[in-house]
Order: structure tokens, then sequence, then C-alpha cells
């Protein structure tokens, strides 16, 4: 039996991680255009951020439904949204023509951390998941208001490693881009004609100022999708990590992290009785 080397293994996940872009963009349009069908909705809301995910499905659902029936929402916080990111949304939904709103969420946030009598400055974690979940809210009012589906943005690097918020970016309706890598997602994006400065900005979830993905992650995108690829080819963790250029114990941080996370991907638990 023939072992699988270094060089063999970084081959392998390189390969898996290359998709078929025009077959891809066919099926994910496909699945939005039918869930909407099938929930007897009239269009799709995303929160539009102005980064790469999001542009990236409101493109696709511009495909599946046309440019009328799909509603971006940008939501920037005072203080912290980058004003590019406003300027790119923007952007973006002048280039597919779909409707736009911008909804300031500095006053909700800041009444919900005034109202809360044990509200700390220092619980950063805390504090930013009350941004995600304000979001999501103001993304349900305009689905209830235009009998919508509310599409999520998340990639599939970031349900493995549960780096979203719960009943926050988390809360939605279907997430086309969930099968997905975030590698991959740039791939798409550049297939789809997604606006370059878009595909080359920095991830952000925006959840404080200066605050990047990769940061608060501890490892690029490139590296956990090569951790997740060579965990999905079913290679062993020392093999991942040399063909990733990360530590095994980084290789092991995200399988356990997986593990603790996957509370986020389940309904709530049920007793038997």
């Amino acid at each position: 039996m023939t072992q699988t080397t270094e060089k063999d293994a970084t081959k392998l996940i390189k390969r898996s991680l290359k998709i078929n872009l025009p077959a891809v963009e066919r099926k994910l349009v496909a699945f939005i255009e039918q869930k909407i069908r099938e929930a007897g909705a009239e269009g799709a809301v995303i929160g539009l951020s102005g980064g790469l995910d999001s542009s990236v499905v409101a493109t696709l659902c511009k495909k599946a439904l046309g440019k009328s029936n799909v509603l971006g929402v940008c939501m920037p916080e005072a203080g912290v949204t980058n004003p590019r990111d406003v300027a790119d949304a923007h952007d973006v939904s002048n280039k597919l023509g779909i409707r736009f709103r911008v909804v300031d969420i500095t006053p909700a946030v800041l009444g919900i951390h005034q109202n809360l009598y044990d509200f700390r400055i220092g619980a950063r974690v805390p504090a930013a998941n009350v941004k995600p979940r304000v979001r999501m809210t103001i993304l349900y009012y305009y689905a209830n208001l235009l009998n919508s589906l509310v599409v999520g943005t998340c990639n599939r690097s970031e349900r493995r490693a549960g780096y979203f918020t719960k009943h926050g970016d988390g809360g939605v309706d279907l997430m086309p881009l969930g099968c997905l890598y975030k590698t991959q997602v740039r791939q798409l994006a550049a297939h789809l004609n997604v606006l370059k400065r878009v595909i080359e900005n920095v991830p952000s979830a925006g959840l404080w100022r200066g605050q990047t993905d990769e940061k608060e992650l501890g490892i690029s995108y490139e590296k956990l999708d090569m951790i997740y690829a060579g965990l999905d080819l079913g290679l062993e963790p020392d093999l991942i990590a040399d063909a990733a250029g990360v530590k095994i114990e980084d290789v092991n941080h995200f399988i356990e992290r997986e593990r603790r996370m996957a509370h986020k991907l389940s309904m709530p638990e049920i007793p038997k009785l």
C-alpha cells in the first residue's frame, strides 16, 4: 500500500478545493429559486455588508429571482463600520440593480447595552454578539414586510469553525454558501464578476473597530480551508499540518473547535419522554 506523502497530500487538498464554477453557479441559483418557491415567498432579503460573501449571495439571488425581488440591507454601526464598506454595499447593489436600504444599528445597540444592568464594557464578545442579533431582527422585519425569506451569507469555513453568532448571522432561512469554503467563494466571486475591490477586501464581521476574521480565528482562510479539506479527504492530522503549513496543534484545535461549536448548527434539543 502506497503511503501518502506531504507533497501528495498538498496536491490532493488543493485539487479538492478547486470547483467547477459554471456548475456551482447553476446549482446555487436553482437552489435559491426552489427554496423561495417552496416557501410561497416572493423574494429574498440579504444583509449586504459590502463584503465578499454577501456580494456573492446578492448576485446569486438576483440571477435566481430577478433584481426587483431582492433587497439588500446594509446595517452599519457608527464608529465601527468602515464607511468604505457602506460605499461598497451601495456599489454592489447599484451594479446588480437590486433594492437597497441602509439602517443604522447604533441606536438599537446602545439601547440594549444601556438597559443591561450588568453590562460590562470589557465583555467584548457578549457585547459584540448583540450586533448580529439586532441585524437579524431588522432582516426579518423586512422579510415579513415583503413576504420574503432571509438568505444567509455564512460560508462552510465559518460554519465548521462555528465562526458566526447563534441567532445572529446564523439566524436565516437558507444558506446557499454553506457548502463552499471561503477560498471557493472567492473563486466563485471572480467567476460572477463581483467587484474586484470587494473580492480583495480583508474579511471582517465588523464586530468592533479593526476586527478581522483571520486575526480572531488566528489563521488565514487559505490554511483553515486546507485543514478542513484535508479532514474531508480522511488524511491524518500530521499530513494535513505539513500540507497546510501549520502545527499539528492547530489542526487538532480546529477539530476540537468544530466539535464544541456543533450546537450552533443544531435545532434546540428536546428530551424524549
